[in-house]
């Protein structure tokens, strides 16, 4: 990380060797020796900063397509979730179908004339795919989305079927990372999930894979120890504290979690052997709370940065965004569309959470990527809870503590390297650095943070040893 040499101002990384402008330059991806990170086969560190653009594949044309990835990449997103079939009688834009009869062991391959602007809906998806590759931007495939395996619309052989022809397909493509399931309890026909994952491993060994689970759950409750699980995911969903599950719902064990997110991250971190997790699912920017109530309030920037950094700094390898008129891809011919949805996806893809997540990739980047550890030891007495908690991870010469309401703490100094360290504020909001200044690396330290202390004035104590280049 880079300062101004009095400390404030931007930064930038220190570690251009370590990005491309196709990532895939980097070599394929792979999980890192400790089992914690991402990284390409070079050794470059990739940080998973994704967004959901679920129905991608079905709602938007090629220019829409292009104008949407093009804003992501600008952004810095580097994933994008997608879904491949979310319905049995799926059409894209054009209103081309992606199976015949309904039978997912049957894609619609039929060659239209494009001489007259239709495109069967593979067809259509491969451009996209390969659109996104040139912007250096991975899909992250969901082959079969949970509910229509679980209405019954596959069974063993079908779902290998489909399997072998979609991995066949996409073996080739350097950006496809796959997502087995979507939406569901892993319990629920967990045979065909299995098949469906062994069948796509087995032809596509080189592309990672993972699991969507449903919301308030995690992979690895179910997955853990399968080989073909590349890494865990989990959906901490978009219920707020306050709101009880009723005994039907699925995932009630959970129901003391709620915004915590941090806590299933904590949870995978735990597990033996050890594999990189992730939140794949937090509450969506633009959406209520809850999900289905349009009443109640909706989540906000200040949320979904919240989510952000209480996953990344509990040890979450990357972080996935989402905003509900995007992930639907909400358009003007939708009608009112779901889960209260108040803006067109060309409206909401600039609302301020999808431009603030890059800070945290540029933050993530910025040091020494793989030596990162999740420590609360570095927090003295007070972590706090619920919006009141801190969350702490280092390097062996850094530390960064997450402060969501910008309250007063201290820290144990003597965590990391150096007998002084020098300190900053750092701003999830806008990036910017605000230089606090220079401490013996000993004993307690208090710090204040800027402005008041509420909800979203959240700011990253960033401690560095004074002899090394960071600042």
């Amino acid at each position: 990380m880079i300062f101004a040499k009095d400390g404030s101002g931007d930064f930038t990384t220190a570690q251009e060797e370590n990005k491309a402008e196709i990532p895939w330059e980097n070599g394929k991806l792979k999980i890192s020796e400790n089992k914690r990170f991402l990284e390409h086969e070079n050794g470059a560190p990739f940080f998973w900063l994704g967004d959901t653009g679920w129905l991608l594949f079905s709602k938007l044309d090629r220019m829409e397509a292009e104008s949407y990835l093009e804003d992501r990449r600008e952004k810095e997103f580097n994933v994008v979730q997608v879904m491949a079939l979310h319905d049995v009688a799926e059409t894209n834009v054009y209103g081309k179908l992606a199976l015949i009869n309904k039978n997912i062991a049957s894609p619609n391959t039929y060659v239209n004339d494009n001489n007259l602007g239709e495109y069967n809906f593979w067809e259509h998806m491969d451009y996209i795919v390969d659109k996104a590759a040139q912007k250096g931007i991975y899909l992250a495939m969901v082959p079969v989305w949970g509910s229509i395996v679980k209405a019954g619309y596959a069974d063993k052989n079908s779902i290998k079927a489909y399997g072998e022809w979609l991995a066949n397909r996409y073996k080739e493509r350097n950006n496809i990372i796959w997502i087995i399931g979507g939406d569901i309890n892993g319990e629920d026909n967990k045979e065909l999930w299995i098949t469906l994952a062994e069948t796509i491993k087995k032809i596509s060994p080189d592309q990672l894979m993972t699991f969507h689970p449903l919301g308030r759950t995690q992979s690895s409750s179910w997955f853990h120890n399968e080989k073909w699980l590349d890494f865990n995911m989990v959906q901490s969903g978009h219920r707020r504290y306050d709101q009880i599950m009723k005994k039907e719902d699925e995932g009630e064990k959970n129901i003391s979690i709620g915004q915590d997110n941090w806590r299933y991250i904590e949870n995978d971190y735990s597990k033996k052997p050890p594999k990189p997790t992730i939140d794949g699912e937090p509450s969506y920017e633009g959406i209520p709370q809850g999900l289905h109530d349009p009443l109640q309030p909706y989540w906000t920037d200040d949320d979904c940065r919240r989510y952000a950094y209480w996953s990344v700094f509990a040890g979450a390898f990357g972080y996935t965004y989402g905003h509900s008129a995007v992930m639907q891809m909400h358009k003007q011919d939708s009608g009112k569309g779901s889960y209260g949805v108040r803006k067109f996806w060309q409206e909401a893809i600039n609302d301020p959470g999808a431009g603030q997540m890059k800070y945290l990739k540029q933050l993530m980047l910025a040091v020494p990527f793989f030596e990162r550890v999740p420590d609360q030891t570095i927090i003295n007495r007070d972590v706090g809870s619920r919006y009141e908690r801190l969350i702490a991870t280092r390097g062996k010469d850094y530390i960064f503590v997450y402060n969501y309401k910008g309250r007063i703490f201290s820290i144990n100094m003597g965590k990391i390297s150096g007998d002084s360290v020098k300190a900053n504020w750092y701003s999830p909001r806008d990036g910017s650095i605000h230089f606090i200044g220079c401490f013996e690396n000993s004993g307690i330290k208090e710090f204040t943070p800027p402005g008041k202390c509420e909800e979203g004035n959240d700011w990253v104590l960033v401690v560095t040893d004074n002899a090394i280049n960071y600042i």
